[in-house]
C-alpha cells in the first residue's frame, strides 16, 4: 500500500483524539510523517505496530477499527497511545527493514553481563548486571523510543507483528508477566488461526503449549517489562493468514489488553 494513502486513513481518525505527528523519516527521497494518537484515560495502553514491513496487518486493523478500538478504551477507563506503523518505508515497499536496509525492531535497551559486555538480546540465562536505555539504532526506532520514553510507563503495552517464516495459517505471541492473563485471549483466536503449540518457532525461541514465547531480545515490551509494566506482548499471526483472520486476532488481543490495563496494576506514577 502506498504511505500517502495510508496516511489519508489514519488522518481520518483525528477527531477519535490527539492525533499528532510524533517525527518524520526521509527514506528514498521522501519524508514520512510519524503517527501517534492519544486518546485520554484513567489507566494506559501503549500499542505499537508496523516495525517490520512485510508485516502489514497490524498496521491495517489499526487503520480500519480504530473507532471500535478507541470505543472500547473509553468503555473501560483506559487511556491509549497508539502508533499504527512505525516504520512507513518498509510499510510501502513490503520489505521487513526500512528502504535503507536498517531493522527498526529492537534496539530500545541493551543488557550488561559482565563488566563492559553489552547484549542487545539474552541467549540462554546470562547474568544481568543491568539495563539501560539504548540511544543508537535506526531512526525508526529512536524516533519512537524517544516519544515514548516522554511518557511514564503504561499499565499494558501490545507490540502487533506478523511472521514472514512459519508458514500456513496460524497465531502465537512472545508474553512477559502473568502468562495466564493471557491463556483466553489465545484460547479465543483458535477459531480464527491455528495456535503454535509446543514447537520451535525461530532460531532461539520456542512456543509452550498455550502458544506463548520468552525472549528478552530489546523490543519495545522487553524494555517496558523491565520498568515494571505487567503485561506486555508481541502478537504474531503468520503472514498467510487472511486479513479477516489477522484482524479478528488482533483485535482479540487489543481487547484483551485494553482489560488487563482496566486492572491498573501498572508501575507507580
Amino acid at each position: 500500500m502506498d504511505y500517502t494513502d495510508y496516511a489519508r486513513r489514519i488522518r481520518a481518525h483525528a477527531s477519535l483524539g490527539e492525533l499528532t505527528e510524533y517525527g518524520q523519516v526521509h527514506e528514498g527521497g521522501r519524508d514520512y510523517p510519524l503517527f501517534r494518537l492519544i486518546v485520554p484515560g484513567e489507566r494506559w495502553l501503549v500499542i505499537t505496530s508496523g516495525f517490520h514491513g512485510e508485516e502489514p496487518a497490524g498496521p491495517l486493523t489499526l487503520a480500519q477499527h480504530l473507532p471500535d478500538v478507541v470505543a472500547y478504551a473509553k468503555s473501560k477507563g483506559v487511556g491509549l497511545r497508539v502508533y499504527p506503523c512505525i516504520n512507513p518505508s518498509g510499510f510501502e515497499d513490503g520489505t521487513r527493514y526500512n528502504r535503507s536496509g536498517e531493522h527498526p525492531n529492537n534496539d530500545f535497551m541493551r543488557y550488561e553481563i559482565a563488566p563492559g559486555e553489552w547484549r542487545g538480546e539474552l541467549i540462554g540465562d546470562p547474568t544481568i548486571l543491568r539495563w539501560a536505555l539504548y540511544d543508537g539504532g535506526p531512526k525508526e526506532t529512536r524516533a519512537v523510543r524517544t516519544d515514548l520514553a516522554r511518557f511514564p510507563p503504561p499499565d499494558a503495552a501490545l507490540d502487533i507483528h506478523q511472521d514472514n517464516y512459519l508458514g500456513g495459517v496460524a497465531t502465537y505471541a512472545y508474553t512477559f508477566g502473568d502468562k495466564a492473563a493471557y491463556v483466553p485471549m489465545m484460547e479465543a483466536c483458535a477459531p480464527h488461526a491455528t495456535v503454535v503449540r509446543s514447537r520451535k518457532v525461530d532460531d532461539n525461541s520456542f512456543a509452550d503449549e498455550n502458544g506463548f514465547v520468552v525472549f528478552h531480545d530489546g523490543s519495545v515490551t522487553d524494555w517496558y517489562t523491565r520498568q515494571g509494566v505487567p503485561y506486555t506482548a508481541a502478537l504474531e499471526t503468520t503472514t498467510p493468514t487472511p486479513r479477516d483472520a489477522c484482524d479478528a486476532v488482533n483485535l482479540t488481543w487489543i481487547r484483551g489488553f485494553i482489560d488487563l490495563a482496566a486492572r491498573g496494576e501498572g508501575p507507580k506514577r
